[in-house]
């Protein structure tokens, strides 16, 4: 399973240029306006003459068909491995798949995002028959916020995909490391891992009774720092 570094702070993304785990980036316009980015084309120009290889996604921001066909046109054109991300529909709900088939046909390779339904998926698959290789981003984090386990969904989305290697599904917003394990587990081509969850990787299978001890020790040690006393 590949691992995509999911942020828009530019020096972080430039630093794990040379990360062996990390595979690809994927940036969006929430992440960016958080990051005080107000350029939309000049950040992206300054991430490209750094990330040159690993594929990363750049999202349109229209809302109409016609301007995001012609915006995701202008962002594949910014470099070789560059995709574009198209929302799966627009604001008021209406199928992106009109503009995902056009795409297709002109070989922009896509990164369909906020997919939350099988039905969702499918209709994607369908979209984007002939084209030159996809990612689909299921929102498993935000299935999950909901109460639903999403594991099943990824599962029959992961079948949906499966009549055309070119697609890749992907697991986004995950919320745990746990959840890394999961979609490892599931057969998921891709999954999204924030600055602060990658960090959180280096404890994948650690010790439970060391991760005990070394929270007591935490605990002991800011009481002590917090001068408390009773």
């Amino acid at each position: 399973m590949k691992i995509f570094a999911d942020g828009a702070d530019l020096e972080s993304l430039i630093a794990l240029v040379d990360d062996p785990r990390i595979s690809g980036f994927t940036t969006n316009p929430t992440l960016m306006r958080k990051a005080g980015i107000t350029d939309y084309e000049a950040f992206a120009h300054k991430v490209l003459d750094t990330i040159t290889e690993h594929p990363i996604s750049f999202e349109v921001f229209a809302d109409e068909p016609d301007e995001m066909v012609r915006q995701a046109r202008l962002i594949a054109g910014w470099g070789p491995n560059v995709y574009v991300k198209i929302p799966v529909t627009d604001t008021k709900g209406t199928s992106s798949a009109p503009v995902i088939r056009e795409l297709s046909a002109d070989g922009v390779h896509l990164n369909v995002t906020a997919l939350m339904t099988v039905a969702q998926v499918e209709e994607v698959a369908a979209a984007s028959s002939g084209g030159p290789g996809h990612i689909v981003s299921v929102f498993a984090g935000r299935i999950a916020d909901t109460g639903r386990d999403p594991i099943p969904i990824m599962k029959e989305s992961l079948e949906a995909l499966a009549h055309d290697p070119g697609l890749e599904l992907l697991w986004a917003s995950p919320r745990e490391v746990l959840n890394v394990v999961q979609a490892q587990e599931t057969g998921v081509h891709i999954i999204t891992v924030t600055h602060d969850l990658l960090a959180k990787l280096d404890g994948l299978g650690k010790d439970l009774d060391q991760f005990s001890l070394e929270t007591v020790q935490m605990f002991h040690d800011d009481a002590r720092a917090a001068g408390f006393v009773l």
